[in-house]
């Protein structure tokens, strides 16, 4: 059993406004782990210093830090660098959730480093711990139709189809993730 601290983001929006919208899906897979932690799911709290909802957690004999930023997405990379202070986490030891253009919606991805893909949450989270060595986990949300502005169509609401979906969606890449804990 390490005690050594995973800090797992769900990057997205705050406010009802974003809250189901295609932004948002790592906030809701951070929802998701936090509702399989027995016995009782796990609570989020306001971690004041750095506005952020956080819950303490020990799962799978890990120490997780679930963390939703209350900031929006493209300056998130400051509350994410507090946290990471603060609960003395590497860069190694942190995972972002974020919704990704680049693949198709149901489809994820678990990796450490790489490209921002154009994602301004990734640019502010890299441009704030000072390196790209951190862990992504990207769930697909798909390419906007037609000519869509792609900042338009991420902060749209998932269709009634992909709504569906997207509680397996999210079931799927916590699967993932839990098995690198």
């Amino acid at each position: 059993m390490t005690d050594s601290p995973l800090l797992i983001v769900g990057l997205g929006n705050p406010g009802a406004q974003y809250e189901d919208t295609r932004h948002n899906i790592g906030r809701m897979l951070v929802d998701e782990l936090a509702s399989r932690i027995t016995p009782v799911p796990a609570t989020f709290a306001v971690h004041k210093r750095t506005n952020t909802e956080i819950a303490e957690v020990r799962h799978r004999g890990r120490r997780l830090i679930l963390a939703k930023p209350r900031s929006y997405m493209n300056v998130s990379g400051g509350p994410v660098k507090a946290l990471a202070t603060f609960f003395k986490v590497g860069p190694e030891d942190i995972v972002a959730a974020h919704d990704e253009l680049e693949l198709d919606f149901g489809q994820f991805s678990l990796r450490t480093g790489g490209g921002d893909h154009g994602h301004n949450g990734l640019k502010s989270l890299t441009k704030s711990l000072g390196t790209k060595e951190y862990q992504r986990l990207a769930i697909g949300i798909g390419r906007p139709p037609g000519r869509m502005d792609p900042a338009s169509f991420v902060l749209k609401p998932f269709t009634r189809q992909e709504a569906a979906e997207l509680p397996f969606l999210c079931s799927d890449a916590a699967d993932e993730l839990e098995k690198h804990l």
